[in-house]
């Protein structure tokens, strides 16, 4: 693939995921036995029976409405994809991708991601995400900033206002 057209498969991947909350449009972007890990819950799925159910049960159909993701930066090369992110959200439901039996706080929560995605036979093969989760329990009131070194909200604002490189 070319890194253009690696870049316009994530894109849409990620459209199906965010904007049209479509579990099977997510799925034909990927290959027959893919897999992904959201790295601080390791919640996620593996093959396309495991991705659809993660997909319905656990990630888009738990999706809060105003859930948005907005991109820092996105780099191709080989066979791979890597973004940041800036996932935003009102936490008004159980969300089990990333907050696992946390019942909804009410409370807007904007945290840094990384997603790393590989790329196999013109599709996507697995997604590695990251975030730091004691940003997440910080914004959500379940960690208290002032007791261990967690920024919270910050965390996003300070990576929104970098300069460009």
């Amino acid at each position: 693939m070319t890194p253009e057209d690696m870049e316009a498969l994530w894109a849409s991947h990620c459209k199906y995921e965010f904007e049209l909350r479509d579990v099977e449009g997510a799925l034909s972007t990927m290959v027959d036995d893919p897999y992904l890990w959201n790295i601080p819950t390791m919640c996620g799925g593996r093959g396309q029976d495991g991705m659809r159910r993660y997909y319905r049960d656990n990630f888009v159909g738990t999706m809060p409405a105003d859930a948005a993701i907005s991109s820092v930066s996105l780099t191709v090369g080989g066979d791979r994809v890597a973004e940041e992110v800036i996932l935003t959200f009102t936490h008004d439901r159980e969300m089990p991708w990333l907050l696992p039996g946390i019942a909804p706080t009410g409370r807007r929560v904007e945290i840094p991601q990384l997603a790393v995605v590989a790329m196999r036979d013109g599709k996507i093969a697995h997604e590695h995400i990251w975030w730091d989760q004691a940003s997440v329990l910080a914004q959500v009131g379940l960690l208290d900033p002032a007791r261990v070194p967690a920024l919270g909200v910050d965390t996003a604002a300070r990576l929104r206002d970098l300069p460009p490189s």
